[in-house]
């Protein structure tokens, strides 16, 4: 598959840039997407979330009412679940929500992200630019110029660079990330994928067979 290079100013170089048909180009598997951006957002969960159980509250341990005679249940003490200020029964604990995915399963759902925008027609190749001092008005240029001002984009690089990166930190709808970085979430988030023309050389690397 073959697509056009374009310059920062939006104009087409007239050069084709080569999209591997075995990245850009696959039957899309819809579950392994689904596993891969399952794991990604449980992973992102920081499972910090606690609730006091009875034997955590702080209060009087003192028996609150007679235990027969009152018409009502016994009470042992103002910390039972049953009233308020109690303690919580089995309330949630802190834990992990990490979990695993296969290496290829990743890859496949990676590779399945990527062919379903080539087939929307929602990806960009930009020829290697850099900015010579972090500059948000300098790439906001760049995305009115290549007409994604409008959707959510995301920038792949071949190299981290820190002038791109922070010139595009306050922008709300463009996201720049290392190439070796992207993630199915990324890609599938996105409206627009603009990749360098370096970076596809190394996805190729990556999730070429």
């Amino acid at each position: 598959m073959k697509i056009s290079i374009h310059n920062i100013e939006g104009k087409d170089t007239g050069k084709k840039a080569e999209l591997n048909d075995s990245v850009f180009g696959i039957e899309p598997n819809d579950h392994a997407i689904y596993l891969d951006i399952k794991q990604h957002m449980a992973n992102r969960r920081q499972g910090t979330h606690k609730a006091k159980e009875r034997g955590e509250i702080r209060a009087s341990t003192r028996k609150i009412k007679k235990q027969k005679g009152t018409g009502t249940a016994r009470a042992g003490a103002i910390s039972n679940p049953l009233f308020r200020g109690g303690g919580r029964v089995f309330g949630p604990r802190p834990r992990t929500y990490d979990s695993k995915l296969n290496k290829k399963v990743k890859q496949l759902a990676r590779r399945s992200a990527l062919s379903y925008k080539a087939k929307e027609k929602g990806i960009i190749v930009l020829e290697d630019f850099t900015l010579e001092a972090p500059k948000t008005n300098e790439f906001v240029k760049i995305n009115n110029n290549l007409k994604v001002n409008d959707k959510k984009s995301l920038f792949i690089l071949n190299h981290t660079d820190k002038s791109i990166y922070l010139s595009s930190r306050n922008l709300k709808n463009s996201n720049v990330v290392n190439v070796s970085e992207i993630t199915t979430y990324d890609i599938v988030n996105a409206s627009v994928i603009v990749l360098s023309k370096s970076s596809i050389e190394v996805l190729d690397q990556i999730l070429g067979n």
